[in-house]
């Protein structure tokens, strides 16, 4: 039991959160690239990702394990993120810190859910039983590249400091 809560029901809402997180981070991520910013969604992304990081240490295990340590590099990330907004309302070169580490929360996020499909999916563990063939290998660059790209795009489109009220509830 964890929290309790049986580990099926945990890991369902371990899962929900992860998913929940990606989709506002995709919204967050799209508003940006639109020079645009929505606190709901801001505040649902940081919120449901950092609880999923969380949550991922409450698992029972005996050793530390590659998902330990990704999920310690996004609580720090996050945790970046959040003082980028809320403590310095992302003035000067808090912008590009916020967005980069946005990003980049988001990107962990995907990437571990990119991991997860090739290890829950047949056909997907087919592909790459040990999780480091070439499928597995290229389905993650692609992520990334999409995630630097994106990422660069909207440290060039997200501008709230020079955008009257960009810090208001859309």
């Amino acid at each position: 039991m964890i929290l309790g809560m049986s580990i099926p029901a945990f890991t369902l809402l371990h899962v929900a959160l992860s998913l929940v997180g990606i989709l506002a981070g995709l919204v967050v991520v799209a508003a940006m690239l639109g020079a645009k910013y929505n606190s709901g969604w801001t505040a649902l992304f940081l919120a449901t990702t950092i609880l999923t990081s969380a949550t991922g240490y409450l698992f029972p295990v005996d050793k530390v394990l590659p998902s330990h340590i990704v999920g310690a590099i996004s609580l720090v990330v996050l945790a970046i993120a959040a003082v980028a907004l809320y403590s310095f309302r992302l003035m000067g070169a808090w912008r590009w810190v916020y967005v980069a580490s946005a990003t980049f929360a988001l990107y962990l996020n995907v990437f571990v859910l990119v991991a997860q499909a090739f290890l829950k999916f047949g056909f997907l563990k087919s592909l790459a039983p040990m999780g480091s063939e070439p499928p597995f290998l290229i389905a993650q660059g692609v992520v990334l590249i999409a995630f630097v790209l994106l990422g660069i795009k909207a440290l060039k489109s997200f501008r709230p400091d020079t955008n009257r009220g960009a810090l208001r509830p859309a």
